[in-house]
């Protein structure tokens, strides 16, 4: 166990020395290795030597091998420190002052998550710096394999206004298919596109072989008769489709002579929009191509995923003379330690009926905001990482850093007790004030008076580990505990008051724990993500905690930071965020 604080004791100590000039705090990095192994609590008063000699080995370093220190042995946590010295974007290829016009272009199948955050701020950063305009385009013509939901468009739209992302249009594809069609027709009549009948099987065989389709050389008119066919229902699903013309040998398979439109019934798949009225859908890479080109779309900023599409939409820009957008591939963005797979996310939110957008185990921008991480934080993770080609992953523990940063100086401290016990005041003056700071560094403090004979309710936990040593009440005085008592039928612990003297409470190193007063406390729940589930606790907290509005932060002393979900009259909802 004493190896195991050390190391965290040791983490928390070189955290706590970079973050402050070089100097960490011993009664914070207690505080920190307690949270974190809440088993140690029992040998609080040997926590307490271990960080005492840890803090005074990591103090006596130059700041310069503190933070070397943490880098070799912790990377995942500088993370922040390097947020803060890169916090501008490379200038953007080819870029002209007010002619830059970046797309954000989601599929609308679910709600968006850190990964497609980023090309969306991305996008929308570079189109601000340049004084261009930003487009919001939902990618919508695929009602069958990557259908839309009705509910997504507005929640996609929702997270991007949380996230301080302002699009000047928007545009919802499968109401623009009559121009997809005109522009099918005008890449028939110039010889770049023509209505394939053969079988996908048949085609793959003549692809892989390097071989034209046998409708590849009929004339714009015959395909142009075959196209007007596909849109009046002529043909089935898979029996026609069509074609962009590219290199029958390009060493890429997919790219030669890729699929612009196909023929899905939409009387058993309806789209949420149009229904069953159009059968013939464009594909992702003409709808896509084609829009960039109408849209006026001068930069795209999209995964490297999509390096292959570009080289397809590229045919389609040569057969109609377009000029192709600056295009940059960026590597992948993932987030470790959440649910990010749609298909588990849908399954999980079926079987547990909470809503698949908000769920807390999932790795949803919608999610991650319901757990209190804020907008600047995504902000942060993004610019830090920016259009670097590599993949990179964020892990939790990294993002927390990054959020309690940020949420660190503007959250209100309140008293919370998990797992109560209930204890009767024994005090040798008349009434005790006590001082409960709100924000710390600040003089935002709250009073209570306590007279004798108050019941106050502390943790099992605390009163455990430190119920022969005695401890100080958060702001209030040092007890110690004198024995039980019985009033109305129930057993209470006398708490004696030996002090209100803090310095008294440092000379003999006592603990200092939280309490709440009973009849100034409301009941609340304290939901958790633990694994792949969700646990939620009762906890209770100061009353005053009811003057807080859903949506804000707020950190319960000892516990952690958590975000107020819903207020009631009398009732509270948190959501744990992190330590």
């Amino acid at each position: 166990m004493l190896e195991k604080v050390r190391e965290v004791a040791l983490k928390n100590a070189l955290i706590n020395a970079v973050k402050h000039g070089g100097r960490a705090d011993t009664k914070a990095v207690v505080s920190k290795v307690l949270g974190e192994l809440s088993e140690a609590r029992k040998y609080a008063k040997e926590v307490v030597k271990v960080v005492q000699e840890i803090v005074e080995s990591v103090n006596k370093m130059a700041p310069e091998e503190q933070l070397r220190l943490l880098k070799s042995n912790w990377p995942d946590l500088v993370l922040e420190k390097r947020v803060e010295k890169e916090k501008t974007l490379p200038p953007l290829p080819e870029a002209v002052e007010g002619r830059v016009v970046t797309r954000f272009a989601p599929n609308p199948d679910f709600a968006i998550h850190l990964g497609n955050a980023r090309p969306a701020l991305l996008s929308y950063w570079y189109a601000r710096e340049y004084n261009g305009k930003f487009i919001l385009r939902f990618e919508d013509t695929d009602p069958r394999t990557k259908a839309p939901f009705p509910e997504a468009y507005l929640q996609i739209k929702e997270d991007l206004r949380w996230l301080d992302v302002k699009w000047d249009e928007e545009y919802i594809q499968s109401l623009r298919m009559e121009l997809f069609y005109d522009i099918a027709k005008e890449l028939i009549r110039v010889g770049g596109a023509y209505v394939d009948r053969c079988s996908d099987e048949e085609f793959r065989k003549l692809r892989n072989e390097g071989k034209a389709c046998p409708h590849r050389d009929k004339s714009p008119e015959e395909n142009l008769e075959e196209f007007d066919k596909m849109l009046e229902g002529r043909f089935a699903e898979g029996e026609a489709v069509v074609r962009v013309k590219t290199d029958l040998f390009h060493p890429d398979p997919s790219v030669r002579d890729w699929v612009a439109l196909r023929i899905i019934d939409t009387s058993k798949t309806p789209h949420p929009i149009t229904g069953d009225k159009y059968v013939v859908w464009p594909t992702y890479n003409f709808a896509a191509g084609v829009d960039d080109h109408l849209m006026g779309v001068t930069h795209i900023l999209r995964a490297k995923e999509h390096v292959s599409n570009t080289v397809k939409q590229k045919y389609l820009y040569d057969h109609l003379g377009w000029k192709y957008p600056v295009t940059i591939h960026f590597g992948r963005l993932g987030l470790e330690g959440v649910i990010l797979s749609k298909s588990k996310m849908r399954k999980l939110s079926t079987k547990s009926g909470l809503n698949p957008y908000t769920d807390l185990r999932f790795g949803t921008i919608s999610s991650l905001r319901r757990r209190g991480i804020k907008a600047e934080t995504i902000h942060r993770v993004v610019m830090d990482v920016g259009i670097k080609p590599v993949d990179a992953k964020v892990s939790l523990v990294n993002l927390f850093a990054i959020n309690r940063s940020i949420v660190d100086p503007i959250a209100r401290r309140y008293m919370a007790v998990e797992g109560p016990v209930l204890a009767v005041m024994e005090l040798n003056v008349d009434k005790a004030e006590a001082h409960i700071p709100r924000r710390l560094g600040t003089k935002d403090v709250d009073y209570y008076e306590v007279r004798g004979g108050d019941i106050v309710a502390i943790s099992q936990r605390d009163l455990a580990a430190y119920k022969q040593t005695g401890f100080r009440l958060l702001g209030l005085g040092n007890f110690r505990v004198k024995g039980v008592v019985e009033r109305d039928g129930l057993p209470l612990l006398q708490l004696e008051l030996t002090s209100l003297s803090s310095e008294d409470a440092k000379r003999l190193d006592l603990p200092i724990i939280q309490w709440v007063k009973m009849g100034e406390h409301v009941q609340a729940k304290l939901i958790r993500v633990e694994g792949d589930r969700l646990e939620s606790r009762d906890v209770l907290v100061e009353k005053r905690i009811l003057d807080e509005k859903a949506d804000s932060i707020v950190q319960l002393y000892r516990v952690g930071f958590a975000r107020v979900d819903y207020v009631g009259d009398n009732e509270i909802v948190l959501v744990y965020s992190h330590d």
